[in-house]
C-alpha cells in the first residue's frame, strides 16, 4: 500500500514537471481585482433583502435590472460576462455552497494587506497592517517579471486608489503606475486620453481622492492599445467603496458596469494578433465582506469572514472548468506564483509564495 502511494506521488510530481516544462500558450497576462465584491453577490447575483439600503446615490431601477427569482439567471443579469463567457471558457473558484473555497491568509483583512498579499504572493501581518502610504518592503510581482529581460519595460498598473504606488512600490522599481484624480501625461496622448484627461478632473466624483473606475479603466485601455505592455493590472475600488457607504445600488452598478468593461478588454484582446489567445486574465479580489443587513458593508478583523474570496481565470492554457464544484481550497497567496508560471517564469520572494494553482496553469 505505502509502496502505491509512493508512486502515484511520484507520478503526479513528474506530471506537473513534464506539464511546468512545456512552453505555454500565454504571452501576456491581466491581472483584474475588484476591491471589496463579495462572492455572495459572483455567485448568487443581487440580494433583494440589501436593496433598500439606498441612501444618495438611489436607483429607482435595482430590481428591475438585476432582481431575478431564478439564481442562474439572477447572476447573469449582474455579471453577464462572468456567466456567459467566462464560466463556458474559464474557471470561476470560491462557490463556498458547493465546497469551492478561496480564502486569504493574511490576518488583517482590508486592503492594502490584501493587494499585497495577491502581488507578493505572501501575508506579511508583521510589517503591512495598515492603509500609510509606506512603501511596501516585499517585492510584487509586477516588479519581479519587468526585472527579467523578456519583460523590461513591459509591466504596467492603473489602479483607482492613490496607495497603489506604494503597494506595488513604484518608486524603488520604476514601474509606470496610473492613479488617482490626476491627468495621463505624455507626449503622444492619443485623443481619447485628451479627452479623458478633460473629464477626470471636471465630473463630479462622490469618490473624492479615489478616480472613478471608468477612467482607470479607459486610460488602461488606451495605454494597452498604444504600448502593448505584455503584462498590465487594473485595479478598481467603486465596489468596496459604495459598500461602506451602505449604497446597494451603486455597488451593484459599479459591479454591473465593471463586468461591461472586461468584457469590452476580452473583445479588444481577441481582436488583436498580438494578444488574441496568448492572453491570460486573471479576476480577483482583495477581501471579503460580512453577510447580513450590517456587516455586508464591512470587512475587517471585525468580520471574521471578510476572509473569504473568490477567483476567476480565462486563458489559453486554462482549461474550461466552468464553476468550480466540490471540495477545494485555495489561497489568495497563489495567484502571484500562479501569474508567474502562467508566464513560464518561476516568481521568487524574500519568502515562499504560494504555490501555481496546478488546475490553471496544468493541462
Amino acid at each position: 500500500m505505502k509502496l502505491k502511494l509512493l508512486l502515484a506521488t511520484l507520478f503526479l510530481s513528474l506530471f506537473h514537471l513534464l506539464a511546468a516544462q512545456q512552453k505555454n500558450k500565454t504571452e501576456n497576462v491581466i491581472l483584474i481585482t475588484l476591491d471589496g465584491f463579495r462572492w455572495q453577490e459572483v455567485f448568487n447575483g443581487a440580494d433583494s433583502s440589501f436593496m433598500r439600503q439606498q441612501a444618495y446615490l438611489k436607483d429607482p431601477n435595482i430590481k428591475r435590472k438585476y432582481w431575478r427569482d431564478d439564481r442562474d439567471e439572477r447572476r447573469k443579469a449582474l455579471l453577464p460576462f462572468f456567466w456567459n463567457t467566462l464560466v463556458t471558457q474559464g474557471q470561476l473558484y470560491g462557490n463556498r455552497t458547493l465546497g469551492s473555497k478561496v480564502n486569504v491568509t493574511n490576518n488583517q483583512l482590508f486592503s492594502y494587506p490584501g493587494y499585497s498579499e495577491i502581488l507578493t504572493g505572501f501575508a506579511d501581518n508583521e510589517r503591512i497592517h495598515s492603509h500609510d502610504k509606506i512603501y511596501n518592503p516585499n517585492t510584487p510581482v509586477l516588479e519581479y517579471l519587468d526585472n527579467q529581460p523578456a519583460f523590461k519595460g513591459k509591466v504596467a498598473a492603473f489602479t483607482s486608489w492613490d496607495v497603489f504606488p506604494f503597494i506595488i512600490n513604484d518608486k524603488r522599481s520604476g514601474l509606470y503606475v496610473s492613479t488617482g484624480v490626476a491627468e495621463v501625461k505624455g507626449a503622444k496622448l492619443t485623443e481619447a486620453e485628451k479627452m479623458l484627461n478633460k473629464m477626470v478632473l471636471n465630473l463630479p466624483n462622490p469618490l473624492g481622492d479615489i478616480r472613478l473606475d471608468a477612467f482607470t479603466f479607459y486610460y488602461g485601455l488606451e495605454y494597452l492599445k498604444k504600448n502593448k505592455p505584455r503584462v498590465l493590472y487594473f485595479a478598481f475600488d467603486e465596489t468596496d467603496d459604495f459598500a461602506h457607504q451602505g449604497e446597494y445600488a451603486a455597488y451593484l452598478n459599479s459591479a454591473n458596469y465593471t463586468d461591461k468593461f472586461i468584457s469590452e478588454l476580452w473583445t479588444y484582446l481577441q481582436s488583436d494578433p498580438k494578444y488574441k489567445n496568448k492572453t491570460t486574465v486573471i479576476i480577483t479580489s482583495d477581501h471579503g465582506r460580512g453577510d447580513d443587513a450590517e456587516t455586508w458593508k464591512d470587512h475587517g478583523q471585525g468580520v471574521p469572514i471578510a476572509d473569504q474570496i473568490w477567483l476567476a481565470v480565462i486563458g489559453p492554457d486554462t482549461p474550461p472548468l466552468g464553476e468550480i464544484k466540490g471540495d477545494s481550497q485555495l489561497h489568495q497567496n497563489q495567484i502571484a506564483s500562479t501569474l508567474g508560471a502562467l508566464l513560464g517564469i518561476e516568481y521568487k520572494n524574500e519568502k515562499k509564495p504560494g504555490a501555481p494553482i496546478s488546475s490553471i496553469v496544468y493541462k
